[in-house]
C-alpha cells in the first residue's frame, strides 16, 4: 500500500521535448521523491512483520503499544542467537498478520543495548525470550521450545482472558483471586483484570458479575485461612498488582528439577529445607517460622522446600543421608553452608541469624577459619586450635551443587563470558 502522501504532485518527473521526454533536473522534486522513497521503505518494512528493533530511544514507546509485546535479547556474536533469529522472524511474520493490533515482537542487540538489557530486564545470557504483558515485564522468561510455532502458541496463551467468570464463590477450590463486580464493563474491573493479565502464572483469577454486596473487591482467598480484602483503591494498578504479588507467589516455594533453571537464575541465595517425603508436616513448621523470622530477607534470598529423595545428590554433598532429613542448609552458588541443628530452628532467632551471618559473611569467614574466637561455639570435627591461639586454616567449604540447575552452556552463550568465540 503506497501512503497517500505520493500524489500526482510528484507525477511530472519528465517533459516533452524534440519528441522525446527528457527528465526534468528539478531538484526539489527529485528531493521530494527521494524523501517519500524513504517513506515507502519504512511503511513496507514496519507491515512486512520482521522483529522491530528496540533500542533505548524507542522501546517506553513500544512498550505500552500493544497488549503484547514479545522480545528477543541477543547477540550477533553468539550462535544460539543467529540460529533463533530466522526463527523469531517467521514467528514475528505469522503474529503480525494474525494480530497487528495486540502484539508486536522485537528484538534488542544487547552489545549496543546494554543499560536496556540490564533495566528492567536483567539479561545475563543470550538469546533470552521475555514478555512485557500491557507495559509490565512478566517475572518469568520464555523457556519453551525454539520454534516458530511454539512461539506463536505461547505468544497467543498470552492473550486469553486470565480471569473466569462464575456465579458463586463454591464454585472456587483451593487458592485464588476473586473480584466482586457489578459488571465486566467498569473501571475497576479493567485495573482488576489487567493484574490478573501480569501474574496469570502464579494465581488463578475469577471474578462474580452482579449486584455483589461491597463490590468492587477483590479478595484472596485459600483453603484454610480467612480470606484476604484488598484495602486499597481499586482504580490504581500498582498498588493492586503488588498486594496480589504478595499473596501469589508465596515466601516458600517448592524447588523442583523442573523449575531449578529458574529459581537459581534468579541469582539469589538459597535456604533450603530438605525434607522426608514421609514425614511433609515439617514443611508447614518450616513455612511458619519463615514467615514470622525472615519476612524482612524478601528479595535478598529465596527459601525453598525439596524434596530430600529427590535431592539425594545435593545432601550426600552435604555428608547427608534421608535417614538424617529434615536438613536446613544455604546454597549461595559458591558454597553450601549447613544449619547445625535442624531443631535449633524452633529457638527464637536462631533462623533468622543464620541468614544474617550469610549476608555479613560470617558464615563463609566461619566456614574457612572456624567460629570466631570471641564467640563461645562448640568446635566441630576438623576445627581445632593451635597453641598460639589462633585458628587452623580449614580445608574449605562444601561447593554450591545447586548452581549446576543453572541455564547450560550448550543451550546459551553468557554475558560475562567475553571471548566471543562461538562462531
Amino acid at each position: 500500500e503506497v501512503p497517500g502522501q505520493l500524489s500526482c504532485n510528484y507525477l511530472p518527473l519528465y517533459r516533452w521535448h524534440s519528441g522525446q521526454f527528457r527528465l526534468k533536473m528539478d531538484l526539489s522534486v527529485l528531493a521530494a521523491l527521494y524523501f517519500t522513497i524513504l517513506q515507502v521503505v519504512s511503511v513496507l518494512h514496519s507491515v512486512s512483520g520482521t522483529a522491530i528493533q528496540i533500542t533505548s530511544a524507542n522501546f517506553e514507546s513500544y512498550r505500552n503499544g500493544k497488549d503484547i509485546v514479545f522480545l528477543n535479547f541477543y547477540a550477533d556474536w553468539c550462535r544460539f542467537s543467529q540460529m533463533l533469529k530466522p526463527v523469531f522472524e517467521k514467528a514475528a511474520a505469522t503474529l503480525h498478520s494474525e494480530l497487528p493490533e495486540k502484539v508486536l515482537l522485537g528484538k534488542i542487540d544487547c552489545d549496543k543495548e546494554k543499560d536496556l538489557c540490564n533495566s528492567p530486564f536483567h539479561v545475563t545470557k543470550y538469546p533470552t525470550l521475555k514478555v512485557v504483558r500491557h507495559g509490565q515485564v512478566a517475572r518469568r522468561e520464555f523457556r519453551g521450545q525454539r520454534s516458530a510455532d511454539a512461539i506463536v502458541s505461547y505468544v497467543k496463551e498470552q492473550l486469553v482472558d486470565p480471569v473466569k467468570t462464575v456465579e458463586h464463590l463454591h464454585e472456587i477450590t483451593g487458592k485464588a483471586v476473586v473480584g466482586f463486580f457489578d459488571t465486566n464493563a467498569s473501571m475497576e474491573y479493567d485495573v482488576f483484570r489487567k493484574a490478573a493479565v501480569n501474574l496469570r502464572d502464579d494465581c488463578p483469577f475469577y471474578a462474580i458479575l452482579g449486584q455483589q454486596q461491597g463490590a468492587p473487591q477483590v479478595t484472596f482467598r485459600d483453603e484454610g485461612v480467612p480470606d484476604a480484602v484488598y484495602p486499597g483503591n481499586m482504580l490504581t494498578f500498582r498498588p493492586l498488582l503488588n498486594w496480589i504479588h504478595d499473596f501469589c507467589i508465596p515466601l516458600v516455594r517448592e524447588i523442583t528439577f523442573k523449575n531449578g533453571e529458574e529459581m537459581t537464575e534468579e541469582g539469589l541465595p538459597l535456604l533450603i529445607l530438605f525434607y522426608n517425603p514421609d514425614e511433609p508436616e515439617v514443611k508447614e513448621e518450616f513455612k511458619e517460622r519463615v514467615m514470622s523470622e525472615l519476612a524482612e530477607f524478601k528479595g535478598t534470598i529465596n527459601t525453598v522446600t525439596a524434596n530430600g529423595v529427590t535431592f539425594a545428590h545435593p545432601l550426600h554433598h552435604l555428608g547427608k543421608r534421608r535417614q538424617d532429613l529434615p536438613v536446613l542448609a544455604i546454597d549461595s552458588f559458591k558454597h553450601m553452608f549447613v544449619f547445625p541443628r535442624f531443631e535449633d530452628m524452633r529457638v527464637p532467632g536462631k533462623l533468622k541469624q543464620f541468614v544474617a551471618d550469610l549476608h555479613s559473611g560470617k558464615l563463609h569467614r566461619e566456614y574457612h577459619y572456624g567460629p570466631d574466637p570471641t564467640e563461645q561455639l562448640a568446635q566441630t570435627p576438623g576445627q581445632q586450635q593451635q597453641a598460639d591461639g589462633t585458628r587452623e586454616k580449614r580445608s574449605g567449604p562444601v561447593e554450591s551443587t545447586f548452581k549446576k540447575l543453572k541455564p547450560a552452556d550448550s543451550r546459551y552463550s553468557f554475558r560475562f563470558n567475553y571471548g566471543h568465540d562461538e562462531l
